[in-house]
């Protein structure tokens, strides 16, 4: 099943199109010539979409004028994963886990990536001579438990290829816990059939870890699929960006993560935006993003409250925040910036404003 993405404002639904101001066409075309992120989105997700400026579906996949200005603490590998590459493919960061960049198209490209300066480049889905370095590497490293199969997304390839992929990693490693992180689910549900539900299940330990932001993105589509994966033993972790307009305020994200759990999938984090370029019109203040933390806190149980992180610009490995999590502030080249404490104890900044 090949994707099929809408990537001309003509090709939108009629009433999306209408919408579609004259702003937003000059940064739809610019995007395209300069060669950054394009425009694309899925006809599902087009779907959900309102015709409202801010609308939360729309604000995530239309390009808006404020990608093109300048944030002068944008990095383009913001989570600084060249840093612990050990093959073309594969990142090693942290001791008991690998991140496999297996590449592939997106289901549509959200504005908020952090990966969109990679992903500008159409990456091709890993190869057969790619592959084997990478089974090489988890074979002489046992200390590696779980292996992070990103992209892109690698949803967006075919099911032979995604065995091909899978046996390879099973040969090398037969019980290593594969997680599958993916939007698929969300934007392209029909993608996954009973045909490749069965696939999974035959590559078990597996899970899926499901970007989602909204709970108007949990479409009956969406629903019957993620709620078929957790039938059929593949257990569903719920992944979330915090996003200015789209879901920064309590009463949505309790709303998604309680529907999450009625689905049967468990909300695992949320996160506070990477630091990528053409994203800062995105974050939340820090310190709101925590004070809405505290507050969600107050209103759902243990069970339906992901974890806040954020990953620290540049390299510095993913922690957990909370109300300690500021150390102190700092004036840096590029702003005002908080202090924010690593697990080996360096400091990292990340914008105050």
């Amino acid at each position: 099943m090949l994707i099929k993405l809408i990537t001309a404002i003509e090709d939108l639904p009629p009433v999306l199109a209408a919408s579609v101001s004259p702003e937003e066409r000059s940064c739809v075309e610019k995007l395209r010539t300069q060669g950054e992120l394009p425009f694309a989105v899925t006809p599902h997700f087009a779907s959900l979409a309102g015709p409202e400026q801010n609308d939360p579906i729309r604000r995530q996949c239309f390009p808006n004028p404020a990608e093109f200005l300048k944030d002068p603490f944008a990095l383009e590998d913001p989570l600084g994963e060249a840093l612990y590459r050990v093959t073309p493919r594969l990142v090693h960061q942290y001791r008991d886990r690998c991140l496999l960049l297996a590449g592939g198209p997106c289901a549509g490209y959200c504005r908020f990536c952090f990966r969109r300066v990679r992903m500008s480049r159409s990456p091709s889905f890993i190869s057969a001579q790619e592959i084997e370095p990478v089974c090489g590497y988890l074979k002489n490293h046992a200390e590696v438990r779980e292996l992070l199969v990103s992209g892109g997304d690698p949803l967006t390839a075919e099911d032979s290829k995604l065995a091909g992929l899978f046996r390879a990693i099973r040969e090398a490693r037969p019980g290593i816990l594969i997680r599958i992180c993916t939007r698929v689910p969300i934007a392209w549900p029909q993608r996954l059939t009973p045909e490749t539900l069965r696939l999974f299940v035959g590559f078990k330990p597996l899970r899926m870890m499901v970007h989602i932001n909204h709970p108007r993105e949990l479409a009956e589509e969406s629903r019957r699929v993620l709620a078929d994966c957790a039938a059929r033993g593949i257990p569903v972790h719920v992944q979330t960006v915090l996003l200015r307009g789209v879901n920064d305020n309590a009463g949505t994200l309790v709303l998604l993560f309680r529907e999450c759990l009625d689905l049967g999938l468990s909300p695992y984090y949320l996160f506070q935006p990477d630091l990528a370029p053409g994203t800062a019109h995105f974050r939340l203040p820090l310190k709101e993003g925590l004070a809405l933390y505290k507050e969600l806190q107050t209103l759902i149980s243990g069970l339906g409250l992901p974890a806040y992180a954020v990953d620290l610009p540049g390299g510095g490995s993913k922690i957990r925040l909370n109300e300690g999590s500021i150390a102190g502030e700092t004036q840096t080249p590029a702003g005002r910036a908080y202090l924010l404490k690593a697990q080996d104890g360096k400091f990292w900044p990340y914008p105050a404003d």
